[in-house]
């Protein structure tokens, strides 16, 4: 039987990235499989490219009506339209740590059977994640929080961020507004330091004349409370919530003496039982990219939850390649990684 892989357009605005490069399609129709590109107004590969490469062309947002076998493939999250899904889906679910959001969107699949093959959670035998943005999530992460404190340094609140043709044009913006200030750079502390998502937030602060404090693991075994956190202009966290994760910034924090400016929680699991930052409970936008939650001393906090489409060539290119092997193998009943993301569906579903 053949496979046949769907990918959609994504709705939510500011989201250029893809999962599937027209090489990685021409890969997949190679091997045998179908794949359907739906056209899209803000995907930052052209269309035509992935029409050369062999694919069907779809209209934007025609998945629904998609034939019941095809898999359907985007990244972040589905229209809120609460009707129900009778296919498989591959995407960003954020579904299983308690988030509001994630029970409704559970229940549409309860509802129509369909079934949420979660990217968070296509890991190997291991349990490492097998295909992640994080590098580039946090290289934007450090990018935005670097953004927020050159902001209050000129009195002001962090205005909108936008999407980058690459890394380079990054840095040369931020290199260029902190000549500008004139001032000393900022000190950071990164959690998560020796993850791809701690090694991308490193990497921006060290072409950025960032002097960074590198924690992991060993750092935080105590379970705090964490004091340095207080001692750095910008912290940075790079680990994921889940149950154990402890608390880096308690709400006390807000009135603590400080040098602490700018949270950048690049994780961004606000929403989470386990998040480790107490003192916010809402993501922050391409628009509003800083949510100040005192005034004095102020601390701002950005959570923006797609950061990697900021670079969306370089991140889009990135994860399809980590990805494709895996793609290659959807239908194979061998196959771990496909077989431990049911499994997880299973569970939270109940």
């Amino acid at each position: 039987m053949t496979t046949h892989l769907w990918v959609r357009a994504e709705s939510r605005a500011h989201e250029e990235r893809t999962g599937l490069t027209p090489q990685g399609a021409a890969r997949l129709i190679a091997a045998g499989y179908q794949v359907t590109v739906e056209e899209s107004r803000q995907r930052i590969i052209p269309i035509a490219d992935y029409a050369a490469a062999g694919c069907t062309i779809a209209s934007e947002f025609s998945w629904p009506d998609a034939p019941a076998d095809a898999v359907i493939f985007g990244l972040k999250e589905l229209p809120d339209d609460g009707t129900a899904l009778r296919h498989r889906h591959i995407m960003f679910g954020h579904a299983y740590k308690g988030q509001p959001a994630g029970r409704v969107l559970l229940d549409r699949f309860r509802a129509g059977g369909g079934t949420l093959l979660d990217l968070e959670y296509l890991t190997d035998a291991d349990g490492r994640r097998v295909a992640a943005f994080g590098y580039w999530a946090g290289y934007a992460g450090a990018a935005v929080a670097l953004l927020c404190w050159m902001a209050q340094q000129r009195g002001q609140i962090a205005g909108p961020v936008r999407a980058y043709p690459s890394a380079a044009h990054l840095l040369g913006d931020l290199q260029e507004g902190l000549v500008a200030l004139g001032a000393a750079r900022p000190s950071a502390l990164i959690i998560g330091a020796l993850g791809r998502v701690g090694a991308g937030a490193a990497d921006l602060c060290q072409a950025m004349g960032v002097a960074a404090t590198k924690w992991d693991m060993a750092e935080t075994a105590h379970g705090g409370p964490f004091p340095e956190v207080l001692a750095h202009d910008i912290f940075l966290n790079c680990i994921l919530a889940r149950p154990g994760t402890p608390v880096f910034v308690p709400i006390s924090a807000k009135v603590a003496a400080r040098r602490l400016s700018v949270i950048g929680d690049i994780a961004c699991d606000p929403d989470s039982d386990f998040s480790p930052i107490k003192i916010y409970d809402q993501t922050t936008t391409w628009d509003a990219p800083a949510l100040r939650v005192h005034d004095q001393p102020v601390l701002d906090v950005t959570a923006i939850d797609n950061l990697p489409s900021m670079m969306p060539a370089e991140s889009s290119e990135d994860f399809a390649d980590q990805l494709l092997p895996h793609l290659l193998t959807l239908n194979d009943p061998q196959s771990g990684v496909w077989t431990r993301a049911q499994e997880w569906f299973d569970r939270a579903l109940g």
